[in-house]
């Protein structure tokens, strides 16, 4: 589990819009050709069932993966002993490595650009065009301003580390990114039932451990912000039935399949304008990341029946300020899983298919 530190870890006045200066020595553009669109649809337009692309994925040759293959070419043997394993390797306490997910860890010892030197500054560029490859370009800005604030201040990469599965180019390969509220992938659809290249996770803590009512500065609440609209949009007794008391365990994320009990109130028992406000939530949860994640993890979900096929939970628990702005909530199907945990500060954990038989290991 997370630790409360002793002090806020905060940064409120950080520069959201500013690249790290360790990493705008010697700049080598592999994302010239990176083309990330802000969203998958124009505002919120795209109805959940109907597949976005035939192909929807990104893959081999998309930006994030080449620059992958560029960053494993300039390894050493040394550097390939500590950060790069086997497809299929397990870790003696997380299990399959490559399906692990928590909400604050390392992957790998070696920090990107923590001045101790274990990756040269080319090294450092590209991993660093790997992560803006990874995510939407609109996000950039949020996601530097969310790690500056939990990092107490550190820049990008002082306090994140990486891992690579097996050989970049070929079959099968993923690289992995960690540290405090983030986990993020690239696998050039190598897992090809998997949205996002396996179960990610992101958060923020902006005014500090326990965040203040409505989450001020935080870059991930508007996404509460919108899911708190569908709630007041329902019927009295729709609401009775989606607001439970109790939280789950946030590492609670692994799939039920067709047969399982979801927590909450079906969205196929919703009205047309419920659910078209519910289908906006749903495009800005998957906003923040690159337009071949967005687009996959809608097709995974079409092919699992679509948002019909999902419950919508909030909980009394966890309401910070007791304002009836419910902090905690959760979007679950099949094999659909994103649950926002505001409480004491935002978690959301992330895990997306098209076949509930998907493993993964989480630990919260």
């Amino acid at each position: 589990m997370e630790q409360k530190p002793g002090r806020p870890v905060v940064c409120p006045d950080c520069d959201a819009g500013g690249e790290s200066k360790l990493v705008q020595v010697d700049r080598r553009d592999f994302l010239k050709s990176v083309g990330t669109t802000a969203a998958v649809a124009a505002g919120a337009g795209l109805p959940v069932w109907r597949t976005p692309k035939a192909d929807a994925a990104p893959d081999r040759n998309s930006a994030a993966e080449t620059a992958v293959k560029g960053l494993y070419e300039t390894l050493t043997d040394d550097q390939r002993k500590v950060i790069c394993f086997d497809w299929d390797y397990v870790d003696k306490g997380r299990g399959l490595l490559r399906t692990h997910v928590s909400n604050n860890w390392q992957i790998t010892k070696p920090k990107i650009t923590d001045g101790k030197g274990f990756y040269n500054k080319k090294q450092q560029t590209i991993i660093h065009d790997i992560f803006k490859g990874i995510i939407n370009p609109d996000w950039y800005g949020k996601f530097l301003k969310q790690l500056k604030d939990d990092t107490g201040g550190k820049e990008w990469g002082v306090d994140q580390s990486i891992a690579i599965f097996g050989k970049p180019g070929g079959d099968k390969f993923e690289f992995v990114m960690t540290g405090r509220h983030m986990t993020i992938r690239a696998d050039g659809n190598t897992e090809s039932h998997v949205a996002f290249g396996g179960p990610i996770f992101y958060g923020h803590a902006a005014s500090g451990f326990n965040e203040k009512v409505h989450h001020p500065g935080n870059v991930f609440w508007q996404q509460g912000v919108m899911a708190n609209k569908v709630y007041q949009m329902l019927a009295p007794e729709q609401q009775k039935q989606a607001l439970l008391e109790k939280l789950p365990s946030e590492s609670a994320v692994q799939f039920q399949g067709a047969m399982g009990k979801f927590p909450g109130i079906g969205v196929a028992t919703f009205a047309d304008d419920q659910k078209k406000e519910l289908q906006k939530v749903l495009m800005a949860l998957v906003e923040p990341y690159r337009k071949e994640d967005q687009e996959e993890a809608l097709e995974c979900l079409q092919k699992q029946g679509g948002l019909d096929k999902c419950s919508l939970a909030f909980y009394k628990e966890g309401d910070i300020g007791g304002d009836g702005e419910w902090d905690c909530w959760r979007l679950e199907g099949p094999s659909f899983v994103w649950y926002f945990r505001g409480y004491p500060h935002v978690h959301v954990w992330v895990n997306v298919a098209d076949d509930a038989s998907v493993k993964l290991n989480a630990q919260g």
